[in-house]
């Protein structure tokens, strides 16, 4: 199976505009990846760059994944943190949490990454939020390739960072004219996103900004690249409990939802992020009609 995922733009915050890759039209999760945005590269020398103000999560992960510039984090667990390119910005949401995103007053010119969130499933979606940093994170190579392993497992390197399912996270950098088998695990469900250059997967060529399905049943993955690119790999076990996923939260009913949207505008439950300068992002209003719990795939 191979299906090309194409991104919708969103305007994420003040000033950065997003390529969102999940959920996507066709589909809405890939193992327990529930959300994928890419952004950039863009040359910000002479704007702020990002600047997310402090929002709310529930339910799940956000990984955040630099390939240039630096996002500063702050949560209201009190974590204050510089992440910079290939290091590992790991945030726990369990029951809530809250956290800003910005880019430091004096930053690279560009900025160029990914926003990702991980499903919690429901024996862990409640356990209590924290944030890790993984700035030295486990290598993959053959010859013209090298893959950094940000969650879960690859060819036997594991990264540090706490998982709550069977998932791979893996950024894959190509030398041009590289080619390369990567093993997979045939039990779970795979895409790659392109991030940079040009190349070719299992044959099909991934231009920047978008996102091949490849289903589950692989035990390896043909790369070649036409330039120096990167990619990034994403899978797992296919994620088999209904979600209600709004905003950004991960619940399991409307109900839930509902409260916590309502905890988030009264200022309980979520915390608060400290040294932030702006207002916290208020939440939108409800929809209409009642959210529904729902599958993997469309």
């Amino acid at each position: 199976m191979r299906e090309l995922l194409s991104p919708r733009h969103v305007q994420l915050g003040e000033s950065t505009e997003v390529r969102r890759l999940l959920p996507n039209l066709g589909r809405r999760m890939i193992g327990a990846w529930a959300f994928v945005d890419h952004y950039g590269p863009d040359d910000i020398a002479d704007e702020p760059g990002m600047q997310v103000p402090p929002h709310p999560h529930m339910g799940l992960q956000t990984v955040s994944w630099l390939h240039e510039g630096e996002v500063l984090h702050r949560d209201s667990t009190g974590s204050l943190q510089t992440v910079r390119p290939r290091e590992l910005g790991l945030m726990t949401s369990g029951r809530a949490i809250s956290h800003s995103e910005e880019s430091p007053k004096a930053h690279a010119r560009f900025l160029h990454g990914a926003q990702l969130w991980v499903a919690l499933p429901e024996a862990h979606r409640h356990v209590e939020p924290h944030f890790q940093h993984h700035a030295d994170l486990p290598h993959v190579t053959a010859p013209g390739l090298t893959a950094t392993v940000i969650l879960g497992t690859l060819d036997g390197a594991r990264s540090p960072g706490t998982a709550y399912t069977p998932i791979i996270g893996a950024d894959i950098a190509l030398a041009r004219g590289a080619e390369a088998r990567l093993p997979l695990d045939p039990d779970f469900e795979y895409a790659v996103l392109s991030m940079s250059g040009e190349a070719h997967v299992d044959t099909v060529p991934l231009l920047p900004g978008s996102m091949l399905y490849l289903g589950c049943g692989r035990t390896e993955l043909p790369l070649r690249a036409e330039s120096d690119a990167g990619l990034m790999l994403l899978g797992g076990e296919p994620f088999e409990e209904e979600i209600v996923m709004w905003w950004n939260f991960i619940g399991r009913s409307h109900e839930e939802i509902e409260a916590a949207r309502t905890d988030w505008m009264t200022g309980t439950r979520f915390g608060e992020v400290k040294g932030y300068d702006g207002a916290p992002l208020p939440a939108p209003d409800m929809p209409p009609v009642a959210l529904k719990p729902r599958g993997r795939v469309r």
